[in-house]
């Protein structure tokens, strides 16, 4: 696993109102461990009070998910807390900064720097071998192991299966050249107006792009995190790629980017590629109707070249516990069970999460579904972007030269040199 080397810094801005309001979603009363940091987590049952903090579904779900823990620590009390998305990042510097925060929380990957001088390290027998390096790394900063993976999101290849048939294939494509070619035979069957689907603009078409370049052997920083590493051979190759899509009339450089829209043209044969995460899955079921699921097929990213590997993009949330936990024990051991392979598979049916876990992906749940095992599979190739404070200006960059890149406003050497030099005055934030 890579190294990473930062000093993350936490802006705390928010008012005094606030801070009293989340003082009810902390800690509540004394608790059984001290707020010294645990090395080793014991074998005794939790106990005591414990805060847990969840975003989004997993918020809305995990109160009554708890319930088993609960049962199987008797002396232990938990309270989960709901935090919508939208609010999140700004309760969490409110709280750290009122110390008020929980004792476990659901962390999205791209904000483990931002408040990782808030979170404990991950005990020394807490087994994360388990878990896949992609996701691991997610949840590193600074060489510490700060979060434990929960769920993971990944990016794998849908690609109509049927409209592949009517162009003459009877497979998937396992290289960039044979995804550009099917890409254009499928451009000549009717109904059809590109062959695939890459976002040309606005935020995250740079973390659409990254798939390929990780595929091209791309790294962001250099080794120890101390700079960025943009304007390299590899994302050039990458960039040549995406960017021919759009010049190769394969990809619509002025498609819609607004969320469902790469959806309902996939449904529609509009434009029957893409590159997406799991929950299109039940985005193009439900669309489709009865019937669509045997219509298209889930598989790996294609390799650059034949007998090559792909990597893709690899987010999701990790759980951390924080530093002024009062009690640790408990919250590493819920963290303990929550990582558990029935558990995690468990949480799948509830939630829709991919596991973590790469043992409950041998769950029938999982197992019995063909467009999760792309999935499953390709989680063993991800990388993560780097836990860097300064990520989200970059990446905002990265958006907005890549766009100029795809729109051919800038050449790929141009947009790299661009990239570099904005991301050097930005910096990592160390």
């Amino acid at each position: 696993m890579k190294a990473f080397n930062l000093k993350a810094a936490v802006a705390c801005v928010a008012s005094l109102a606030m801070v009293v309001g989340m003082a009810g979603c902390g800690r509540t009363g004394s608790t059984s461990e001290s707020a010294s940091d645990v090395t080793t987590i014991d074998d005794s049952k939790a106990s005591g009070n414990l805060t847990i903090w969840a975003m989004g579904n997993e918020g809305d779900l995990l109160g009554d998910f708890v319930k088993e823990f609960e049962e199987e620590n008797p002396d232990v009390k938990v309270t989960v807390t709901a935090i919508p998305w939208s609010s999140a990042h700004d309760k969490l510097q409110t709280a750290i900064a009122a110390g008020n925060g929980p004792d476990v929380a659901q962390m999205g990957t791209t904000w483990m720097a931002d408040f990782s001088n808030a979170f404990s390290q991950v005990p020394d027998n807490f087994d994360v071998s388990d878990f896949s390096s992609g996701p691991l790394e997610a949840g590193q900063v600074a060489g510490k192991q700060l979060g434990v993976p929960w769920y993971v999101d990944t990016r794998v290849l849908y690609y109509r299966t049927d409209i592949a048939q009517e162009a003459g294939w009877d497979h998937a494509p396992k290289t960039w050249d044979e995804f550009k070619q099917l890409a254009s035979d499928m451009k000549k069957v009717d109904g059809v107006e590109y062959g695939v689907y890459q976002g040309p603009s606005g935020t995250d078409c740079f973390i659409g792009m990254l798939p390929y370049a990780y595929t091209a052997g791309a790294e962001l920083t250099n080794s120890d995190q101390s700079a960025w590493t943009l304007d390299t051979d590899a994302m050039a190759t990458a960039l040549d790629f995406t960017s021919s899509l759009y010049s190769d009339g394969l990809a619509n450089v002025n498609a819609d980017v607004s969320a469902g829209a790469n959806i309902a043209n996939f449904v529609s044969g509009n434009t029957p590629m893409m590159l997406e995460g799991p929950t299109a899955v039940s985005q193009i079921n439900e669309l489709g109707g009865e019937g669509f699921a045997d219509k298209y097929a889930t598989v790996e990213l294609p390799a650059e070249q034949e007998g090559g590997t792909a990597t893709s993009f690899v987010g999701g949330s990790d759980l951390v516990v924080f530093k002024d936990s009062q009690n640790k024990q408990a919250a590493w051991k819920f963290i303990q069970w929550a990582s558990k392979p029935e558990v995690q598979a468990e949480w799948y049916k509830l939630s829709s999460d991919l596991p973590a876990s790469q043992q409950a992906w041998k769950s029938d749940d999982l197992t019995s579904s063909d467009k999760l095992t792309a999935f499953g599979e390709q989680l063993k190739n991800t990388m993560a972007p780097p836990a860097l404070p300064t990520w989200a200006q970059v990446s905002s960059v990265a958006d907005r030269v890549v766009e100029q890149i795809d729109k051919g406003q800038l050449s790929v050497a141009d947009g790299l040199k661009q990239l570099q030099s904005e991301a050097d005055g930005i910096g990592v934030g160390a």
